[in-house]
C-alpha cells in the first residue's frame, strides 16, 4: 500500500445472489486527506461501496486495504478496531429517538469505554463546531431535519476519525441547508479528514469542486478531479 494512500481497492467485485454484481472490477485510490465524491445514478453502486469500506459487507472477490488493514485477512475482533477509524453519516441519520442531542452523539464514545470526563468535554466542543450547542438537551423529534443532519456528522466525528463516510447527506434538505452541510463536511476535511461522500445531487457536485468518481452499474466510468 501507497504511504499516502488510506482506501484502496483492487479488483473489487460485490454480488447479491442472482441478482448480478453491484460492484464490477472496482480498482481505485483514495489518498489521505483527500475529499471525494461517489457519485452516479441510483443502483450504481455508491452505498455498497461504503459499505465495504466501513466492513458492513465483505466483496465477493477482490481485495480491500483500508488504514493499512487488508479487509480480506481481518479477524472478526478487528473490525470494530477499524472502524474506531472511520465515522459514517447514514442516509436515513439513524438517531436514537429516546436519547437527547447530547446523548446520541456521545453514544459513539460509551460503546468504546471512553472515560466519562472525556465524554462530556468532547461531545460539548463537537456541538459547538457543527453549531448545536444551545440544542444539546433536545429530543432527536424536536429538531429540523438539517439540525438532525447535524447530529449524525457530529456523532461520526466525536471519536475524531481519519475517515468520514457519508451516504446521500443531504438527500433530504433543501438548498440553503444542503449548502450548509456541505461547508461543514468542507470544514472537517480542511481539518485532515479523509471524507468520502456519496451523492446524486447536482447542486452539491456543483457547488463544491471535488474530485469525482462515477460509478454506472456497478463500474467505475470515470475519475476526475
Amino acid at each position: 500500500m501507497s504511504p499516502d494512500a488510506i482506501i484502496q481497492m483492487f479488483h473489487v467485485c460485490k454480488a447479491y445472489g442472482r441478482g448480478g454484481r453491484a460492484l464490477d472490477d472496482v480498482t481505485l485510490r483514495i489518498d489521505r486527506g483527500d475529499f471525494v465524491f461517489l457519485t452516479g445514478p441510483s443502483g450504481a453502486g455508491k452505498t455498497t461501496l461504503l459499505k465495504l469500506i466501513f466492513c458492513a459487507e465483505q466483496p465477493t472477490m477482490g481485495q480491500i486495504i483500508v488504514a493499512g488493514r487488508n479487509i480480506h485477512r481481518m479477524s472478526s475482533s478487528g473490525v470494530p478496531l477499524l472502524r474506531r477509524h472511520i465515522g459514517v453519516v447514514f442516509q436515513d441519520f439513524k438517531l436514537l429517538a429516546q436519547r437527547t442531542v447530547f446523548g446520541n452523539v456521545a453514544f459513539a464514545m460509551e460503546v468504546i469505554g471512553r472515560p466519562p470526563r472525556d465524554i462530556r468535554r468532547r461531545v460539548t466542543t463537537v456541538l459547538r463546531e457543527v453549531g448545536l450547542a444551545d440544542k444539546a438537551n433536545s429530543l432527536p423529534s424536536r429538531l429540523s431535519g438539517g439540525e438532525q443532519q447535524r447530529v449524525a456528522i457530529a456523532r461520526a466525528l466525536v471519536n475524531e476519525p481519519a475517515i468520514l463516510l457519508a451516504d446521500e447527506p443531504t438527500g433530504n434538505l433543501d438548498p440553503a441547508l444542503t449548502l450548509s452541510i456541505m461547508g461543514l463536511l468542507s470544514d472537517v476535511n480542511a481539518r485532515g479528514t479523509t471524507v468520502v461522500v456519496a451523492t446524486h445531487d447536482p447542486l452539491v457536485l456543483d457547488a463544491v469542486p471535488r474530485r469525482r468518481i462515477t460509478l454506472t452499474g456497478g463500474r467505475v466510468l470515470t475519475d476526475v478531479g
